[in-house]
This record gives C-alpha cells, structure tokens and sequence, in this order.
C-alpha cells in the first residue's frame, strides 16, 4: 500500500476540505455550531479515514475505512444542497463535481483494493 498522501482521492479530497471551509465561511454566524460545523466534521472526515485506513494492517480494514470515507461524501454533498436551498450560498456546481469524481475514485479504490484480497 502506498502512502495515503500519495492517492490521488485523499489529495482532491483534501483540497476539497480547504474548499467547504471557504464556502462555510459565507453561512450565517448563528449557524456555527450547526450546519457549519457539520459540513466540516463531514468534509475532514473523508481524508482522515482515508489516512487511518490505509495505516491498518489489512486490506479488509482499509476498504472499511474507504467506505466511511464514501458515507462522508455522502454527508457533505447533502449538506451542500440544504446550504443552497437555505440560500446561505449560491453556486457550488464545482464542489458537487469535485464531489462525484471523489466518490468515483473511492469506488474505483475500493474495487481496486478488493481484487487484490
């Protein structure tokens, strides 16, 4: 297993991270312990469980990990589409996409990581 900074899923998901804390920043302040620190939470965890995951000793572990990591994906792009209907923010067409290419390469790893068991 290659270090998880150098899989190209935990880079963009990294820049994505510095991306929903930019955009989170526009969220009106009352909603800072709410949807904007949940967009947080959700958005560090994909990186984080990708790191973690590929630190464990297994492929099985790894691929659970990537999957939380999928889930977080999930989480962030849901709470993107209630920051816009809340018209806390306009245009985040780029981070849905960066978002759908995140979830393909994690899909793709996942797949990837389960034929080599």
């Amino acid at each position: 297993m290659k270090n998880h900074m150098d899989l190209d899923v935990w880079k963009n998901s990294m820049n994505l991270v510095e991306r929903i804390y930019k955009l989170s920043s526009q969220f009106p302040k009352e909603e800072i312990y709410g949807l904007t620190s949940q967009i947080k939470r959700a958005s560090v965890s994909i990186p984080s469980n990708i790191a973690e995951g590929s630190a464990r000793n297994s492929n099985k572990e790894f691929i659970q990990f990537l999957y939380i990591s999928l889930g977080s994906t999930a989480e962030v792009e849901t709470q993107l589409l209630i920051a816009q209907r809340l018209n806390y923010v306009q245009a985040i067409e780029n981070e849905l996409n960066d978002i759908i290419a995140i979830k393909k390469m994690l899909n793709e790893l996942i797949n990837y990581t389960k034929g080599k068991n």
